[in-house]
């Protein structure tokens, strides 16, 4: 399976109101392998970075001066996210600026018609419920160090949701309960134990009963008919 995590930065939180995609950041995998392709642009919005905005993102409207706009990169995006199934940290935010760039040119159609959509803020809510569950959040939950995000950025955030990903759907923690005495362990997710298990990983060596201990297997089975009955094991269900 291909496999894009997708993030954006834009101007505000509303395209109806106008607020553009100012920041793409994409990475891909196939087989829950990094490929080492990504996309990574910034966008001239041709608009004003609202100040809330730029507080989250730093990105100022000086810096996008002279990048390019949407129309001059959207081939090249719609081709890279074309048929994956893409990963997004609350998708409907991301998924809705999307379309609205696109519509906006005209001529190409909705994301959820040309890729597969997971919104693993949703799949980390049904997993972690009652808790935050936002990506700083996660990452301490899944021990994924994220010192250098001070700012929120398109493929740093996007690199950083992979490997949430990939623990999150496919790594192992530990049973143990939080401490009590760790005051944020319910507000803020608490932190795991994680056992991480890359993609590449060996298979598991696979051992298989003796001929000597099956054959102590069936003996014990059969002592245990005599004593309460037929045996579980060797009822079908």
């Amino acid at each position: 399976m291909r496999q894009v995590i997708l993030d954006t930065e834009t101007t505000g939180i509303d395209p109806k109101q106008g607020h553009r995609i100012i920041e793409i950041g994409c990475v891909e995998m196939v087989g829950r392998k990094f490929t080492k392709r990504h996309f990574h642009v910034y966008i001239n919005p041709d608009r004003e970075v609202e100040e809330e905005a730029f507080r989250v993102h730093g990105i100022s409207n000086e810096y996008l001066a002279d990048k390019p706009r949407f129309h001059e990169v959207a081939q090249d995006f719609f081709d890279f996210i074309k048929g994956a199934e893409l990963i997004i940290h609350n998708a409907p935010f991301d998924i809705g600026f999307i379309d609205h760039e696109f519509a906006r040119l005209g001529g190409y159609p909705k994301i959820a018609e040309v890729c597969g959509v997971f919104d693993s803020l949703v799949y980390a809510r049904k997993k972690h419920p009652g808790q935050k569950n936002n990506l700083n959040i996660l990452c301490r939950r899944y021990g994924i160090d994220n010192s250098h995000r001070e700012l929120h950025g398109a493929l740093l955030d996007a690199e950083i949701l992979a490997d949430v990903y990939l623990l999150m759907t496919g790594g192992q923690t530990s049973l143990g309960l939080a401490n009590s005495a760790d005051s944020d362990s319910k507000e803020d997710g608490g932190v795991e134990e994680v056992r991480r298990f890359t993609a590449d990983r060996p298979s598991l060596k696979v051992i298989k009963a003796s001929d000597d201990e099956l054959t102590a297997h069936e003996e014990r089975l059969d002592l245990i008919d005599k004593q309460s009955g037929q045996a579980l094991w060797r009822i079908k269900h």
